[in-house]
């Protein structure tokens, strides 16, 4: 309220103040007719003034600093990628049955063009994920995503990602599945039942996973060739990974 009445008071005294010096013009070359021109002139330019700075000027601010921001972005994300992503990434394709399937589509990373990428994307919200729980360590994902539930905690203290609704949709997903895991102290002899509800969990954190590393990947072909070349070589849906240029 007190912000508000100070802006009130502003707009009062410089309105006062070009009253003012109106007076004085008039008061000196005693000209109202010239005085009315040029008002009217200035009061006539007053919209295309609007126009400039609220649509124009202020879009172009507007667009560079969300493109700066998703700069920064990037760079969280990056760090999500080599500390608990990719990782993450491969140990999740290990429940998923068609997991060679979708491995076939992600070969030759390293030449992929913008319209590969475009592909991709589509396949990827049609690809039919068969996920169970009880196909690879459940046991060995508790441990790991535990181990990395501290890092990711940070994460969620940058204030930006709130401007990055998928990837802390992701975020979400994982931490979901990290306290599902850990609320069970051993999982031999769950039932059927709990092992499926796992299995969705998983294929949730799964899929989101997905298309952040492949939105991540797009990004650093078109802004970092020499990141975009590594994250390539240890493409995480290779077999046998490896940084080594052959």
């Amino acid at each position: 309220m007190k912000k508000f009445q100070w802006q009130i008071i502003l707009g009062l005294s410089l309105v006062a103040i070009s009253a003012l010096l109106y007076l004085i013009q008039f008061l000196i070359f005693g000209d109202s007719h010239q005085i009315f021109i040029y008002l009217l002139g200035d009061l006539a330019f007053v919209p295309i003034q609007v126009l400039l700075v609220t649509l124009v000027i202020d879009r172009v601010l507007s667009v560079r600093e969300k493109k700066s921001l998703l700069n920064k972005l990037n760079m969280v994300i990056g760090a999500f990628f080599s500390e608990v992503g990719s990782d993450l990434l491969h140990r999740f394709s290990r429940f998923d049955l068609n997991s060679q399937n979708i491995k076939k589509e992600f070969v030759g990373l390293s030449r992929w063009s913008d319209k590969d990428f475009t592909k991709a994307s589509v396949m990827i919200s049609k690809f039919k994920y068969s996920v169970s729980s009880k196909e690879d360590d459940i046991n060995g994902l508790k441990i790991f995503l535990s181990d990395k539930r501290a890092f990711m905690l940070r994460l969620l203290e940058n204030p930006n990602l709130l401007e990055h609704e998928t990837f802390t949709e992701l975020l979400w997903a994982v931490f979901h599945l990290t306290e599902e895991l850990e609320f069970r102290p051993e999982f031999e002899s769950l039932p059927e039942s709990d092992f499926s509800h796992l299995s969705g969990d998983i294929k949730r954190a799964y899929i989101l996973l997905i298309q952040e590393w492949l939105a991540y990947i797009k990004h650093l072909k078109n802004n970092y060739p020499y990141l975009y070349s590594l994250a390539s070589r240890m493409n995480p849906f290779e077999d046998n990974p490896s940084p080594i240029i052959i």
